[in-house]
Parts: C-alpha cells; sequence; structure tokens
C-alpha cells in the first residue's frame, strides 16, 4: 500500500469513529461534512482492499499452478479482475472537484425566443425531474417565474441525494451547466417553421449556512408580492422576498413559498451557493474555466448542447457527443450522456495528473 492510500485508509477509520460517536451529531454541518467526506473515501478504500486481496489470491493462484495446471485458468481470471479493480482504482485517486460530493442548486432561465425559451425551459426542468428521480434523489423548487402558456421565464430548484444514491447531485449535474439550444416548430408558430431559441442552466454546489457567513448588514431586503400566470396559487400578500448583497451586487428572490420567512429562508439557500461559486471562479482559474461554459447571456450562439426536434437529435457540442434518441432523453434517460462528460473530464484530468 502507498504511504497515499495508508493515509486515506486512516482518514476514513476516524471519519467511521467519529460518525459512530453520538456526540457529532449533535452538530448537524458538522455531521454531514464528515458524512460526505466518509462517503469520498469509502469506495477507494473498498477498491484497495479489493486489490489488496486479489493480489494476495493471484500470488497463492501463480504458485500451485507450477505444480497443478487446473490453477493457471483461475489465475488467469484473478488477472483480469485485478486488471479491472486497478483501473477503478485510479479513475477514484484521480483529482477531482471537492464539491462533487455536495447537492446542488440549479436554475433553468429562458433566453432568446420569448414563449418559445420559456416552454423549452420548462421540458427541461420536465427532463431533469425524470432524470433526478431515476438516480434516488430528491428536488424541491425554490422560486419560479411561469408564463401564461406554462413555460418559465425562471426556475431555481434543490436536488438533494440520499444514501442510496451511487453519486451525489452536484457530481451528476454540474456538466449541465451552459446554453441549451433547441430547435422545433413553436407551438406560437402558425407557418410550421422551425425555429432555434435558447434557454440557460446553471449548476451550483450547495453550502451548509456555517460555511458561508452572509453579514446581515450586508444584504437589502425587499418584500413583494407573488406573481404568476394566475390562478388560486398566486399570493395576495407581500410574502415574496428579494435579497441583494451588496458587496457582490447579486440578487436572488424567492417567492413559492407561503410565508415572508420560508421565502427568505430559501433565498438565502441561493445566495449562499450564488456566493460560494462567485469566489471559486475569483480564487482559481481551474473553478472559472470549468465554469467558463456556464451561462452568463443566454444567446442562441452560445450552446453547449443543440435539442434538434426535427430529426430526434441531441448533439453535445463539449465532446462531440451525438444521438437520434432525443425523445428519450427529454423522457429523463440522460444517463449516457452524463456518463460520457464524466469519462471525458475524467480523461483531462488524468492526463493532467500524468503531466503534473
Amino acid at each position: 500500500m502507498t504511504q497515499p492510500l495508508a493515509a486515506l485508509f486512516l482518514e476514513q477509520a476516524e471519519l467511521e469513529g467519529q460518525l459512530a460517536d453520538p456526540a457529532t451529531h449533535t452538530d448537524m454541518a458538522r455531521a454531514r461534512r464528515i458524512g460526505r467526506r466518509y462517503a469520498e473515501l469509502t469506495p477507494i478504500v473498498r477498491a484497495a482492499q479489493e486489490r489488496t486481496r486479489l493480489s494476495d489470491d493471484l500470488a497463492a493462484a501463480n504458485e500451485l499452478a507450477d505444480q497443478d495446471q487446473s490453477f493457471a485458468v483461475e489465475a488467469e481470471q484473478l488477472r483480469q479482475r485485478l486488471g479491472e479493480v486497478e483501473r477503478r482504482l485510479t479513475r477514484l485517486l484521480a483529482p477531482r472537484d471537492p464539491n462533487d460530493s455536495r447537492d446542488a442548486i440549479m436554475e433553468i432561465k429562458s433566453g432568446e425566443g420569448g414563449e418559445e425559451s420559456a416552454l423549452f425551459a420548462a421540458d427541461l426542468f420536465r427532463m431533469y425531474v425524470k432524470h433526478i428521480e431515476s438516480k434516488a434523489w430528491s428536488w424541491q423548487v425554490l422560486d419560479s417565474q411561469m408564463t401564461d402558456l406554462g413555460g418559465y421565464k425562471s426556475i431555481t430548484f434543490a436536488v438533494k441525494g440520499s444514501s442510496a444514491a451511487a453519486e451525489a447531485p452536484y457530481g451528476g449535474l454540474k456538466f449541465e451547466g451552459g446554453v441549451h439550444r433547441v430547435q422545433r416548430v413553436p407551438v406560437t408558430e402558425s407557418q410550421g417553421r422551425v425555429h432555434t431559441s435558447a434557454a440557460g442552466v446553471l449548476v451550483m454546489p450547495e453550502v451548509d449556512e456555517t460555511e458561508v457567513t452572509i453579514d446581515e448588514d450586508d444584504i437589502r431586503v425587499d418584500v413583494f408580492r407573488s406573481s404568476g400566470p394566475g390562478g388560486q396559487g398566486v399570493n395576495t400578500t407581500d410574502s415574496a422576498v428579494r435579497l441583494t448583497h451588496l458587496p457582490t451586487g447579486l440578487v436572488v428572490s424567492c417567492q413559492n413559498e407561503r410565508s415572508q420567512l420560508q421565502n427568505k429562508e430559501a433565498a438565502l439557500r441561493m445566495l449562499r451557493a450564488r456566493l460560494t461559486a462567485l469566489a471559486e471562479e475569483e480564487a482559481a482559474s481551474a473553478a472559472s474555466q470549468a465554469r467558463r461554459s456556464q451561462v452568463r447571456t443566454v444567446d442562441r450562439s452560445e450552446r453547449i448542447r443543440t435539442y434538434n426536434f426535427p430529426e430526434n437529435r441531441i448533439t453535445d457540442h463539449r465532446i462531440g457527443f451525438k444521438a437520434h434518441n432525443l425523445d428519450l432523453v427529454l423522457a429523463g434517460e440522460l444517463q449516457p450522456l452524463v456518463t460520457a462528460l464524466q469519462e471525458a473530464d475524467l480523461a483531462e484530468r488524468l492526463a493532467q495528473a500524468t503531466q503534473g
């Protein structure tokens, strides 16, 4: 075992002891941090332990094969399994985004294309909800602004992981950040012509309130009456909340909850996530490059992905991924594309680690 792995073994054992201590869970923020790190280390430790076991078994099989050739077949099978485990361990040890194990906050905004763009934003939201539910994650809308036809000018929602899921939301969704372009005949088009419009997606890691301190004096709080396309769900009191972070100029608002207090809490969650993303961009060029493709202006020419309805085609321009199963992707079968993006990112990180 290499020294770095030995250190990871020791850290994982210490974290396991802390999680077993009832005192740890009196501070839920600390317990979540420990739990996240433990979840990161556990697959690495298990893969390393499996590699050691397979190496020992292979050595024994090779020794016995010298005396009995029937063990040669077993040795070859062990050699193949050992290779698979070593490749998995290499992937697990590759440099990674420390936020990958966090929950996520996503924002979808309509852009060029008017009502058609808002309807496409709603299609993207439904696609993500189906994908999220297939991953055994949960979701909660924090804020939304609907149009009369059922589209979204914007919608912000939180995605929470679970112990049953193989990965955490931010690590599984972060590559969705950017401008998404759609080509189709809008429902508002009377001549049957294909239009191009766009919607923007922003993906941020959610952070605990203890990790980002926001001074109340740095926030301007405005309250206003919730707006919507109509119906009984529209509030008739000034319960919607808009927060302006004065030092950075960041503005977030929430109007989905019934009370001012609930809306303020949801807005603070969004503001913490935005401040964290902003701080990371400013602190490291690598973080800035990773987010460069995420939406700044929702412009049709600045896109990461195209959804072509007439050809039932989806294209991710970052990795050259193309498939003619757009209907299935919009129904939530997004994982093949997510996996392709993760594999491309892993290859780049491994290459950088080798060069370093």
